[in-house]
């Protein structure tokens, strides 16, 4: 039996040793090798492809169905100032995000689950995924082979405005689709006395920045959420000269296909035309990042269900921020939470410290509805 005051002491602890020392994404070396030793020391099965240069997967249980269990392991590159004890060590690298409370959570599910391993009636896949915040650890993993086979996965995103104890469920989107833009305008270059003699590529990017906002107040539909976020621009080094070439670059985020293909087309229309109209050439590149964070209706039901049987269940308003764990959710029934962690400020600022009060009740959530999943299936 797997005492609670126990078991939230060691996470505590084990979420305070990761937190002293990130790494940035697939940089993960140490993280890997910590999470491996104490996966082993549970009797899991390490089955890490050798394709996979950082993150852990590892299984307990046997047999049909596979549940899978996801916790993201990258910190960020920010200089850390929560001046905690057990801060950074890392100069330069910070878990901003809380990656350290999602993996000392997962960790403390897997106690848990290893306690129970002959009684699973299934298999029970943990999945630590590197390189979420660049957005290409869950496509590592799947190309890896780390999620062949599931039935269903289960993760979560710890919510700083939710208290501790608290789980934010929602069947369908929870979290945005994200695009990266970038856009260069090509101009000719003159003295600033005489701009009769250059086409300014100052005035075009001005114009331009304004007029991608119509892209949601006239494009999108009014019940879709979308956000254009233009925010870094630069061009020129004098005060003097017009210069030749000036850029901005940013983000779009949507909840739909529609509205996602409709900010696409709309955003190259706008740059094309003012580009055009000005007499500048206009170059435009387009990333394309995670999907939307899909959940699925049946399972999101039965986790929801088991929740309110535990813990205090909310329904969150959907986040424009991006999760890479949809890249899983659209290719296996998911569900993605927001669980509290009652921080002192939001992601990715540099004096976020979420409380560790959080940890064992999300702990405690991967396993009920792991179980529960491995019930039902």
């Amino acid at each position: 039996m797997v005492i609670d005051t126990q078991l939230e002491k060691e996470i505590i602890q084990k979420r305070h040793f990761l937190h002293q020392h990130p790494e940035i994404s697939d940089q993960e070396f140490t993280t890997t090798k910590f999470l491996t030793q104490e996966l082993k020391k549970l009797g899991y099965r390490i089955i890490t492809p050798s394709s996979l240069n950082t993150g852990v997967i590892a299984e307990i249980g046997k047999g049909q169905p596979i549940v899978g269990l996801r916790s993201d392991i990258d910190a960020l590159p920010i200089e850390e100032t929560t001046h905690l004890p057990f801060a950074s060590q890392n100069t330069g690298v910070m878990h901003a995000c809380g990656h350290d409370f999602h993996m000392a959570a997962l960790l403390g599910a897997a106690v848990l689950l290893a306690a129970e391993k002959d009684s699973l009636g299934g298999t029970a896949r943990l999945i630590f995924q590197p390189a979420e915040e660049t957005h290409s650890g869950a496509q590592e993993v799947e190309a890896a082979g780390g999620i062949k086979d599931m039935d269903a996965i289960i993760g979560f995103h710890n919510k700083p405005d939710l208290n501790a104890g608290e789980i934010g469920i929602l069947p369908g989107g929870l979290m945005a689709a994200v695009d990266q833009f970038k856009v260069v305008f090509h101009g000719i270059g003159t003295h600033a006395a005489m701009p009769q003699l250059g086409r300014d590529s100052i005035l075009v990017l001005a114009t331009t920045v304004s007029a991608l906002q119509s892209i949601v107040s006239r494009s999108e539909d009014p019940q879709q959420s979308a956000v254009v976020s233009v925010t870094h621009i630069a061009g020129g080094n004098t005060w003097n000269v017009l210069p030749e070439e000036a850029w901005f670059e940013g983000t779009v985020r949507t909840f739909s296909k529609s509205a996602r293909q409709t900010a696409q087309e709309r955003f190259k229309e706008i740059v094309a035309g003012q580009a055009a109209s000005f007499g500048v050439r206009a170059s435009v590149e387009w990333i394309a990042g995670p999907d939307v964070v899909n959940n699925d209706e049946e399972l999101t039901r039965i986790a929801a269900d088991e929740t309110k049987k535990h813990l205090k269940l909310v329904f969150p308003q959907p986040s424009n921020a991006g999760e890479d764990f949809s890249y899983f959710s659209q290719r296996v029934p998911s569900v993605f939470a927001f669980i509290g962690s009652n921080a002192s400020s939001d992601w990715h600022h540099s004096d976020l410290k979420v409380d560790d009060a959080g940890l064992l009740p999300a702990a405690k959530w991967y396993y009920w509805v792991a179980k529960r999943f491995l019930r039902e299936l």
